[in-house]
């Protein structure tokens, strides 16, 4: 699709989508986005993305990863490949050539080459792909010289204001020539440029602070436009920090005015500044030759709401007069406040459009999903959030953002049950630090007027049955954290095996959902009960399927790794083929086929072990009371299982029924343990003894019904769940944390 030249509007708000392919620097290590997510070697992602009728990707071709050292063959042969099918599949890329960089590991953002070097290395792209119209050559620049010149975070860790403006003017050099160097091989081609929009927020002792950073957000577009001439406000600033005259107009020139502008914004892009210290983590305090003071989320402490995408975008629309689109959007969350994100991103640039901004597009970015943003991308922990698929699975699986995407790229209708909740920014509570936004200034006015409107009602609710149990009540506050409608009802309020209840339930809920959490679950009971456990679990389950099919209605549904007899010798999968031991698993077996037979549609998860720290009974909670008291504790040896977290589990599963996934599916957390074991690990991480822990034969410890001696749980389909060692640590520490806790650590 040709590009829309800048003074041509079009005709309806486009969706585009972009890969993070941040390629940044720490130290001598350089961390490759798309390496982490696996890009380079899947060569079906472009397809994907085609397929949701997206026609605009913002596409890199990274100056590192080019001039790494390889032979010239092999350094093209990946981005050739991935051009010529972006052209085939009739997708329009903007090249994006540094993203988050400081280009090969022998130079860096304060080497003055930095921009000579680039603007050859773009001539080379545009060279080579001389279709191609659209360039980002330096991705969020001010955003990069703050990180890598002013926090120290990545390369070149420098941590002064001299050296973020000398890397902005260094990468802005660099834009404006590499842009002169493509432009004689392309000449119409065009600049998109990015930043991150952010604002400031403040106490009115800091209002200065948030007035300066207020200005100072702009300086990549104002640089380029040819605003920072010797009357800018922050002019006298770049001669305080060492930066002269000649050393800007040097680096600027005559500007190079973009023809669009990419705004990106995050939910946490607004800042806070507070100089009340004690209410804030001193990981936040930080400071000015004037004042100390804190640095945090401002939407973890303005009540009423931050400005919003909205204001800032009508901010950019009257400050510069250009071309604008959403150039990413995306948020580490949970799916429905993902999908919540885009929705309010997407209408944000429809309302400041219909007011008469030239808003062009917005960008679901991150479309694979990103890797160790948890930490900025100083440090590969593996912690990892999908986007518009998954990459978690053995091939990128569309999530119910992809289903967004692809309605909004086309122009049809999405409809969704998690949409009717406001994102948790908006929910009452959300504001976690006691900054209460209270004696603001005035700079830090300007909220969104739209903002009440966007907190919809509750919506059609998810129904829990088996709300007095461990799974239930997790469910029911996982659903009310994540402002999912919520209706929980113990077994007096609904016997899932009598059908004319659960019709009766689902008509006057109008529920979109049911999650069952009840059944038969003292697994050596059953054994002496085979009748009441089979009717409990198997016509349960059948009798809720049977209904769901009536009613259209989604069923998740929950079984066990007690399915299996334990002699496969390595962990069980989806395919597996159940072959139970005793009355219970038995009868989860027999409830799973039921649950199939009767709705295809239905999510029947497969889990084991159970333990969380708002459950007592659970084997963690009770190891670690008997611990505290200096009990032994006797534990099996013999059996390996694949223990799950019931927090981790339950976010799980509700990403999955938010996504319409169906069939059986394995969620357990990622490894496998004896009991013994986890009780060494459970005192070992509580700071208790682990002598008093007694590793003992199964057959010792009067099990009534006989156990699979290694029921340990993997899948075939995604592996979503977190490892087991850092559950097991999270939940020892929420125990001991509780106020109700009675468990103290050893003198």
């Amino acid at each position: 699709m040709p590009a829309a030249a800048p003074g041509d509007r079009i005709s309806r708000l486009e969706l585009w989508a972009g890969l993070e392919c941040t390629l940044n620097r720490v130290g001598d290590r350089q961390h490759d986005q798309l390496a982490l997510t696996g890009h380079y070697e899947r060569e079906n992602d472009l397809a994907l993305l085609a397929s949701l009728g997206i026609r605009t990707i913002r596409y890199p071709i990274l100056w590192e990863r080019i001039e790494r050292g390889v032979a010239e063959d092999e350094a093209w042969a990946f981005t050739d490949r991935r051009m010529a099918q972006l052209r085939e599949l009739g997708i329009d890329p903007i090249v994006g050539l540094v993203h988050h960089g400081s280009g090969p590991l022998d130079t860096n953002l304060l080497d003055a080459a930095f921009a000579t070097r680039l603007a050859a290395f773009a001539r080379r792209v545009a060279e080579r792909y001389p279709w191609v119209t659209r360039f980002t050559p330096v991705n969020e620049p001010l955003t990069t010289a703050r990180f890598a010149g002013l926090y120290g975070a990545w390369y070149p860790h420098q941590r002064s204001p001299g050296a973020m403006l000398r890397a902005l003017l260094i990468q802005l050099r660099a834009t404006r020539l590499a842009m002169e160097a493509i432009r004689s091989v392309i000449p119409g081609a065009q600049l998109i440029q990015t930043e991150d929009l952010g604002k400031a927020h403040a106490t009115r002792a800091l209002a200065y602070q948030a007035a300066f950073e207020n200005e100072r957000r702009w300086l990549t577009f104002d640089m380029l436009t040819g605003r920072f001439d010797r009357g800018h406000p922050l002019r006298d600033y770049a001669h305080w920090a060492g930066i002269s005259d000649d050393e800007i107009d040097d680096a600027l020139g005559d500007g190079c005015p973009p023809d669009l502008l990419g705004i990106n914004h995050y939910v946490t892009s607004e800042r806070w500044l507070d100089e009340r210290l004690e209410r804030y983590p001193a990981h936040t305090h930080g400071g000015n030759h004037r004042h100390r003071y804190a640095d945090v989320e401002a939407v973890r402490v303005l009540a009423d709401g931050t400005a919003g995408p909205r204001v800032l975008l009508a901010e950019a629309a009257e400050r510069y007069r250009l071309p604008i689109a959403v150039t990413e959007v995306h948020i580490g969350c949970t799916r429905e406040q993902q999908l919540r994100w885009l929705d309010e991103v997407w209408h944000a640039a429809l309302d400041v459009r219909a007011a008469g901004a030239d808003i062009r597009a917005v960008t679901a970015w991150a479309a694979l999903g990103s890797r160790d943003w948890s930490s900025l991308v100083t440090e590969l922990r593996g912690d990892y959030e999908p986007g518009l698929f998954d990459i978690r699975a053995p091939r990128p699986r569309p999530t119910a953002l992809a289903r967004m995407a692809s309605a909004l790229a086309t122009g049809a209708s999405f409809v969704h049950p998690a949409l009717d909740g406001a994102g948790w920014w908006h929910q009452p509570g959300h504001a976690s630090y006691r900054g209460d936004g209270t004696g603001l200034h005035e700079g830090a006015a300007g909220r969104d007027p739209h903002r009440a409107r966007r907190v919809k009602a509750p919506g059609a609710p998810l129904l829990v049955a088996g709300a007095g149990g461990t799974l239930g009540r997790a469910f029911a506050r996982a659903c009310a954290d994540r402002g999912l409608a919520v209706r929980a009802l113990r077994r007096r309020e609904l016997d899932i095996t009598d059908r004319a209840a659960v019709d009766r339930a689902l008509d006057e809920s109008g529920a979109w959902g049911i999650v069952n959490a009840a059944g038969w679950v003292r697994v050596d009971d059953a054994e002496s009960d085979p009748s009441g456990c089979t009717w409990a679990n198997v016509a349960g389950a059948a009798t809720l399927a049977a209904a769901c099919a009536e009613h259209e209605v989604r069923l998740l549904t929950f079984s066990s790794d007690l399915v299996f007899d334990g002699e496969k010798g390595a962990p069980y999968v989806e395919s597996d083929q159940p072959a139970p031991l005793g009355v219970y698993g038995r009868s989860k077996a027999k409830a799973e086929a039921r649950t199939l037979a009767l709705l295809h549609s239905a999510l029947v998860i497969r889990t084991a072990a159970f333990f969380g720290a708002r459950d007592d009974a659970n084997f963690v909670a009770r190891t670690l009371r008997a611990l505290a008291a200096g009990d032994e504790v006797d534990a099996a040896d013999d059996l390996v299982v694949s223990p799950t977290h019931v927090p981790d589990l339950v976010n799980a599963a509700l990403d999955l029924l938010i996504d319409g996934e169906h069939g059986i599916w394995h969620l357990a957390n990622a490894g496998a343990t004896t009991w013994a074991a986890l009780a060494r690990d459970v005192a070992r991480i509580g700071g208790f003894d682990e002598s008093l822990v007694r590793a003992r034969p199964a057959a010792e410890l009067g099990f009534a019904a006989r156990r699979p001696r290694n029921s340990a749980l993997a899948s075939e389909r995604a592996s979503l769940m977190p490892p087991l060692g850092g559950a097991v640590e999270r939940c020892v520490a929420a125990l001991l944390a509780a106020p109700q806790s009675r468990l103290t650590l050893p003198a």
